[in-house]
């Protein structure tokens, strides 16, 4: 049964493709699918749900679902189901029923992923899932930067992909199985490749340094598709594997410092990116990597619980923050976020977007704040020093989110109201997310603590007061920062050298100068050499075997010709001699038979 979370999506997008395109079908459809999916993921969480499939006696798909896990499996659909309703309403028709298809697709592959009990399952669910996200991302195929976009994103992810074959191929040879509770046994070099292949992929897939520039080719998709991929799919799933495979992973002594690092540089290098960035979406991409860096952050510090919270939190108010710089884009014409003021055009939006922005900015008594806060705990326990750089790290994100939120949905630009997204499923999509936000903010309740750490198996660090007055007031001033450059500086990053900065800082320049055209550079030299040493090198041997062919062509052909022939030309001249013999006169015979016996007395005398 507990395939069924990802079999059940994935029989309604093949159902999709032969449907009739249109809108009410394909949102029926879609959100019953989802919404099914999400009662069965209910269902399996409460049950112990387990599942296995048998290729042999040593490779079998396994399925489980931890405590842990278990949150993800929920989440999943969740989230989609709101997500996918607004694109099966509001997304543009052409190639719709493809969209719809494939983010059920995307959202079947993930759950393979979440469900996973061995390192085998993890690798098939881990690469649909990539597939997806470059189908998705190259959706508008028509443009041809889309497509590339998609490829770029691809191919970025691909090479962190790598690193989850290697830990799978450590497993197996020190093991002799791929199942996570066979990880236990793993010690020595193979368990330091584990460790190193699956922190690879897990900052691939969640876009943290230096993969993180794939996330803003990924705003080539549409709308629907970055809240989805940013909020429970794709960019999760490196940040559900660090939570899902912590115990063993902190084995190694060198991985806690490392994750912590990674998603520390992640998360400082993100707010300061999205801070920058004048593009709606690209803002809130940037964001992401920032967020998933703080989760990184938790895992590193020993707190997988705090990370598995932070990523349900975040989930809820990024999609919704995506949706709404949607309708944002399609009412401004683009994404820009510079002199665009539509708070008053689109109240509905602004009014679901402004508890997303105090969720990601970190303001109490929101869920996002709260556990926003436990990771600040969670990082001083490991050191007083990274827990600062966190709460800077926070300062940074409520700041980037007051620039969003002020520039896209503040007062004093249009004043137009559009009055068609009073009552669309657009609207109810943003306000269930919101409403998710909203909810999400029991966790500041007296006994929210008591209530989660036995459910999710695992300690909850306690606020420490001197971090929590530092966070808030880190919080206000980069509010207080991000209205100003909203309102005084609003073309902060649109040119110049924060242009390039506001690019990732320069790194995917840097990538394509050490590696992209380095490696490009090699291909067509390696082409070179093809074209003119080998193939000229075959097309000589050739040439020479054809002139040797020909020039025996002759003397082969009077040889196999001649042999036969001059043998049965001889044979016939011998019995046309020999018949001259039969005259049919029988003293020509009794001469014949007189020489013979004179010869076989000679024979026999002279023998003697």
């Amino acid at each position: 049964m507990l395939w069924s979370l990802a079999v059940l999506p994935a029989l309604a997008a093949l159902l999709v493709c032969t449907l009739p395109k249109r809108r009410g079908a394909l949102a029926a459809l879609t959100c019953g699918t989802l919404a099914l999916t999400l009662m069965l993921a209910l269902w399996a969480a409460a049950g112990g749900w387990t599942g296995t499939l048998s290729w042999n006696a040593a490779l079998q798909l396994q399925a489980g679902l931890t405590r842990l896990s278990a949150v993800v499996a929920v989440l999943v659909p969740a989230v989609a189901l709101p997500v996918l309703g607004y694109a099966a309403a509001h997304e543009d028709s052409r190639g719709l029923g493809r969209l719809i298809a494939l983010l059920l697709a995307f959202v079947g592959a993930m759950e393979l992923l979440v469900v996973a009990a061995d390192l085998l399952t993890l690798l098939i669910g881990w690469e649909l899932v990539g597939a997806c996200s470059w189908a998705l991302i190259g959706h508008r195929w028509r443009d041809a930067d889309n497509p590339r976009a998609g490829q770029y994103a691809f191919v970025m992810t691909r090479c962190g992909d790598l690193g989850l074959f290697l830990a799978a191929m450590a497993a197996f040879a020190g093991t002799g199985t791929f199942t996570y509770a066979g990880l236990a046994q793993l010690d020595g070099a193979l368990l330091h490749l584990l460790v190193f292949g699956v922190l690879l992929s897990a900052a691939a897939k969640s876009g943290q340094l230096p993969f993180a520039p794939w996330l803003f080719r990924a705003m080539a998709g549409p709308t629907s598709v970055s809240a989805l991929l940013h909020a429970a799919t794709m960019v999760a799933a490196g940040a559900y594997l660090l939570i899902r495979l912590q115990p063993v992973l902190d084995r190694v002594a060198w991985f806690a410092p490392a994750a912590a690092g990674l998603g520390l540089a992640t998360a400082l290098a993100g707010g300061l990116v999205a801070l920058l960035q004048p593009h709606a979406k690209k803002l809130l991409a940037a964001s992401t990597s920032a967020h998933y860096g703080f989760m990184f952050v938790a895992v590193g510090a020993g707190y997988p619980a705090v990370a598995l919270l932070h990523l349900v939190t975040h989930a809820a108010f990024k999609a919704l923050m995506f949706l709404a710089a949607g309708l944002y884009g399609e009412r401004a014409g683009d994404f820009d976020l510079t002199h665009r003021r539509l708070g008053r055009a689109l109240p509905y939006a602004a009014a679901s977007s402004a508890i997303g922005t105090l969720a990601l900015a970190g303001v109490p008594p929101l869920g996002g704040a709260w556990t926003k806060e436990a990771v600040v705990t969670a990082a001083g326990h490991m050191s007083p020093w990274l827990a600062g750089a966190v709460i800077l790290a926070g300062g940074l994100s409520a700041a980037y989110a007051a620039r969003f939120q002020y520039a896209a949905f503040g007062p004093g630009g249009e004043q137009k109201i559009d009055a068609r997204l009073a009552h669309k499923p657009e609207t109810i999509a943003l306000a269930a997310l919101a409403l998710a936000s909203l909810i999400l903010g029991m966790l500041w309740l007296p006994g929210a603590r008591g209530v989660l750490e036995p459910w999710l198996g695992g300690a909850l660090p306690a606020f420490k007061r001197w971090e929590t007055i530092a966070s808030l007031l880190a919080i206000a001033a980069g509010l207080y920062a991000g209205v100003v450059v909203a309102r005084r500086y609003a073309d902060l990053g649109a040119a110049g050298v924060l242009a390039g900065c506001a690019d990732w800082l320069g790194l995917p320049a840097l990538i394509e100068r050490i590696a992209i055209r380095p490696i490009q550079a090699l291909a067509l030299h390696v082409a070179w050499l093809d074209d003119h040493v080998i193939d000229a090198a075959v097309q000589r041997v050739a040439a020479l075997g054809l002139a040797l062919a020909r020039a025996g062509q002759h003397f082969v052909e009077t040889l196999a010709d001649g042999l036969p022939e001059g043998s049965a030309r001889w044979v016939a001249l011998g019995g046309e001699d020999t018949r001259r013999l039969q005259t049919g006169l029988s003293h020509h015979y009794y001469a014949m038979i007189a020489v013979g016996a004179a010869l076989l007395a000679v024979y026999l005398i002279l023998g003697s």
